[in-house]
């Protein structure tokens, strides 16, 4: 329908996925699972299926612009915002709310990171529709829920209330961040927390209201120069207010705060993909348990490995268990895939001692 918008917020620097993603191209714009198009690019195609490629909008930083529009040339470049610095994920919403409200009062808004991976399409577009439809009709935020198959620790929780229901949806109780192992476990044995996909859906005014209502300093400041969107001066207006933003999530600053929010359970293939390990999981894997991304690779004596090989160098090991082996432009990464969630930390240790031109 026409008064159906999609957000897809890409800016990130996907520090985990180092040294194959990089601040020059962060992982939403490789083709991290070897398939011949971005994270990016997929999302985009998976989308437009349900909402027209002129309704898309791209949230990213500024320095990711052109990279935007270089792998999506039928994307309207005015539907690419640029943020000047970032901010977290709730002025990033906010900045395509009121751009969308300008263009269109009544608009319905799908909100989406870029570098998520899903497998059952079909499925998905589905769940995307139900909560739509949902949303035009009722006064409710909605998030989607994935149905959790393991105590996971690298994702956040959903938990909803059992008894309060409205179709297939159902009235959220609490948010939690990444558990322990222990109340992951807790978790899934008490049957009534979701994964949180990161995937929202409401109207725009049922959103305007709510961000209003628990995130006034940001509502304000982009709600000051709302005759400004669509026109010469957007750009200039965003780059001045933008850095004076707090840095707070949308889970954080409003839904965890907001008291319509719903969410829908579901089951479409998720994976976050924010780390090696699910990467890992979503890739064949030989008679060793070792999974390959790139031709150029011989191991010896080895298990359970994921090597990630997109340059032109052959990488030869022997004697490896559980390890991560990547190759970057500027650097290689052999880490152990039970540390994985470290990687971080070493991309910041590489920054301060070698500077950004590794990073």
């Amino acid at each position: 329908m026409k008064n159906d918008y999609c957000v897809i917020m890409a800016g990130g620097v996907g520090s985990r996925f180092w040294p194959v993603s990089t601040q020059k191209t962060p992982k939403q714009f490789l083709d991290i699972l070897g398939t011949g198009e971005s994270l990016l690019q997929l999302t985009c195609k998976r989308v437009q299926k349900i909402i027209p490629i002129e309704n898309i909008l791209i949230v990213t930083n500024e320095e990711y612009i052109d990279l935007v529009g270089h792998q999506l040339p039928n994307l309207p470049a005015a539907n690419i915002l640029a943020e000047p610095v970032r901010r977290n994920t709730a002025p990033c919403i906010a900045y395509a709310a009121f751009r969308i409200k300008k263009e269109s009062p009544d608009a319905n808004m799908i909100i989406t990171p870029s570098d998520h991976l899903i497998t059952d399409e079909e499925a998905y577009l589905a769940t995307l529709k139900e909560a739509l439809d949902f949303s035009r009709e009722n006064d409710v935020l909605i998030t989607l829920g994935i149905r959790p198959t393991r105590p996971e620790t690298g994702y956040g929780y959903i938990q909803y209330k059992q008894n309060d229901e409205n179709g297939n949806l159902k009235k959220v109780k609490t948010f939690t961040e990444k558990p322990n192992l222990e109340h992951a476990k807790m978790f899934i044995e008490s049957g009534d927390f979701l994964w949180n996909s990161g995937v929202f859906i409401w109207n725009i005014n049922t959103f305007l209201r709510d961000l209003q209502k628990h995130l006034p300093d940001i509502f304000e400041t982009f709600n000051d120069g709302f005759d400004k969107y669509n026109t010469a001066d957007e750009a200039e207006f965003i780059n001045t207010i933008y850095p004076q933003c707090v840095n707070v999530s949308i889970d954080y600053g409003l839904m965890e705060k907001a008291e319509n929010v719903y969410v829908l359970p579901s089951d479409f293939g998720w994976s976050d993909l924010g780390t090696w390990t699910s990467v890992n999981e979503k890739l064949p894997l030989d008679e060793q348990q070792n999974a390959f991304i790139g031709k150029k690779v011989l191991l010896y004596n080895s298990t359970n490995c994921l090597v990630v090989n997109q340059g032109k160098k052959l990488i030869v090991a022997d004697g490896l268990d559980g390890y991560v082996i990547a190759e970057g432009e500027k650097a290689i990464l052999i880490y152990p895939k039970n540390k994985e969630q470290e990687i971080k930390s070493v991309v910041n240790d590489v920054r301060v001692k070698w500077g950004e031109a590794h990073i």
